[in-house]
């Protein structure tokens, strides 16, 4: 279900939006228009369950790659939204880059050397992480993100890991379907959570992350 915005969208706006359960969109990168978005299903990840492959967990303990926080925010957004399809516009980009120098906005970025490769980002609200989007340009970069994402929400204390929507690589990983009614309650209780999104240390090794992240099979 979508509805009109206020004409004006600004970063308060925007928190005001994901603390009521909805976020923005825009349909395609030249699309000037931005709409809010409250799906009747909503994708999530529980954290407690998310699935680590044995292939995963080798390439994370192998560490072919260097995990980094907040080191390039901007070229991960950048990196979302070069594809064919994508809901980021330039004030869309705008907004969350604002919301990152606010300190709302966190990225995970994997890097190859200096090469940025992959990495996830959202929005923090307290004990609720909100996905906005992700890439990968190197095999399971994604998934590595979305790894030590996990294990540092968890660490964090956070309890609630929205995706907004199920796809089947989310699935793979153990995200499931929930409705709107239960995800609005597990919203409520997240906005009453304190949680710390730095509280993990940066240089965490790959199996302390592999521990914190779950189970493997």
């Amino acid at each position: 279900m979508a509805a009109d915005p206020p004409q004006e969208i600004t970063p308060e706006l925007l928190l005001h939006g994901y603390a009521s359960g909805v976020f923005p969109m825009s349909d395609s990168v030249d699309d000037p228009e931005i709409y809010w978005v409250d799906p009747q299903r909503r994708g999530v990840f529980l954290l407690d369950r998310f699935h680590v492959s044995r292939s995963l967990a080798r390439r994370i303990k192998k560490a072919p790659y260097t995990v980094t926080v907040n080191q390039c925010f901007s070229a991960v957004v950048r990196a979302c939204a070069n594809r064919a399809e994508t809901w980021i516009n330039a004030e869309i980009f705008d907004l969350y880059t604002q919301l990152h120098s606010m300190g709302y906005a966190h990225s995970i970025e994997v890097m190859d050397g200096e090469e940025l490769v992959g990495g996830v980002y959202g929005v923090v609200l307290n004990g609720a992480f909100f996905g906005e989007s992700m890439f990968s340009t190197r095999t399971d970069a994604s998934k590595i993100a979305l790894t030590y994402l996990v294990a540092r929400l968890k660490y964090g204390g956070f309890c609630l890991f929205d995706t907004q929507f199920l796809t089947d690589h989310l699935a793979s990983l153990g995200a499931v379907e929930i409705s709107r009614a239960e995800y609005r309650r597990d919203l409520e209780k997240a906005l009453l959570t304190d949680a710390d999104f730095f509280k993990l240390a940066d240089d965490t090794q790959p199996s302390g992350i592999l521990h914190l992240s779950n189970h493997t099979s």
